[in-house]
């Protein structure tokens, strides 16, 4: 049914975030308590020294300190008089008593719902979370198809991004010859970016009619997805002799100054092998800071790759060789279904889908991603 949601042979994962064991919140969120109140007294001494870097990023903690300080104070006022109406269960007046078991009941699942958002709020936080992104999409198998379902998928994340209010702009693209996309990057900007895109990366599959197909026929193509966390300089330290910089000009669509001026910067990182691209400015200083930028997430992530499979010889690369049998997402057209294969989520909506409505997949991707990080406790 259009608009339905499975979520295969897996309970919900709401149901079974129940079954994970309780932490002792009230001494860790004491000690949170106090870290919010001393951060937010160096907040003035901070900007008043100058140090705009480091006054964001502790306005940053501050914030998410107080969000969590906000719902441990609900929290306690719940409890509060929730033990304030226990004792008035044995009132001698029966009004009172009655009123004090309603009270009683309402409040058992309001405390048992802030407790479970408490333990989600102390989860450990990936660092990179707050982090703007590069987003790569790339053609895998499939030729044309492939291409043009590409394009499908970086305007679905165009369109998801203008919801989100962050801002998209294209590095680099590589047209394919019937309007598809062979490859595009774009950096992506906005609040916890990173922390809602990183669910997107791996290979993207779709199954439907070719445009090119006379028989009818369905096809299956598949498109991969990265998503990078822009890194700055300080974690990424580039040498300028290991880097290979060559400007030419410019092509494709873009006015008439894009076949006269020489602003396409080609970099080549020699130690790697990495090639970055970008012929989006006209200016030739600003298509080479942006291809460092690209570049500097590539590393990065190149860098936490390799600590990550010291450490689990099983990890998965984030993106796969973009083959059809390889997948972390379905998209059905014949069924007007997109299945998430991770989770079991499938939902009978396609079209909204491309159209940039993804909540509700990438909440059922972070409420898995929570509930694993609970289990692990």
């Amino acid at each position: 049914m259009p608009g339905s949601t499975e979520k295969g042979a897996s309970q919900p994962v709401k149901e079974r975030a129940q079954g994970v064991r309780m932490m002792d919140l009230d001494a860790k969120l004491e000690e949170i308590e106090k870290q919010w109140e001393s951060l937010g007294k160096t907040l003035t001494d901070t900007i008043s020294g100058g140090d705009g870097r480091t006054y964001r990023d502790q306005a940053r903690r501050h914030a998410e300190l107080g969000r969590i300080v906000e719902k441990w104070n609900a929290l306690r006022s719940a409890k509060q008089r929730l033990a304030e109406a226990e004792v008035l269960l044995h009132d001698s007046d029966p009004e009172i008593s009655a009123m004090a078991r309603d009270e009683v009941e309402s409040l058992r699942p309001q405390i048992e719902s802030l407790t479970q958002d408490m333990r989600v709020l102390l989860l450990p936080r990936d660092p990179r979370d707050e982090r703007n992104v590069i987003l790569e999409i790339r053609a895998g198998t499939g030729g044309e198809e492939a291409a043009l379902f590409a394009r499908d998928l970086f305007r679905m994340y165009t369109r998801y991004a203008e919801r989100r209010g962050w801002e998209m702009e294209v590095l680099s693209l590589s047209p394919s010859d019937m309007g598809g996309v062979k490859e595009v990057v774009a950096s992506v900007q906005g609040e916890r970016v990173y922390s809602v895109l990183k669910f997107e990366s791996g290979t993207h599959r779709v199954q439907r009619i070719p445009v090119t197909e006379a028989g009818g026929r369905i096809h299956t193509s598949a498109v991969t997805v990265a998503v990078l966390p822009e890194a700055d300089e300080v974690e990424v330290d580039i040498k300028p002799e290991d880097l290979r910089i060559t400007v030419q000009r410019s092509s494709g669509p873009g006015g008439q100054s894009v076949n006269t001026t020489d602003s396409s910067v080609r970099v080549i990182h020699i130690p790697t092998g990495m090639i970055v691209t970008c012929q989006d400015e006209k200016s030739q200083h600003k298509n080479k800071a942006k291809a460092l930028s690209v570049l500097r997430a590539r590393l990065l992530e190149r860098e936490q790759q390799r600590r990550q499979a010291e450490r689990s010889a099983a990890r998965k690369q984030q993106i796969g060789s973009g083959d059809r049998s390889e997948r972390i997402r379905t998209y059905n057209f014949p069924q007007n279904r997109v299945t998430d294969h991770r989770i079991g989520l499938s939902l009978h909506r396609l079209p909204e889908i491309l159209d940039g409505d993804l909540e509700e997949m990438i909440e059922a991707l972070t409420l898995e991603e929570q509930i694993r990080l609970l289990a692990a406790e």
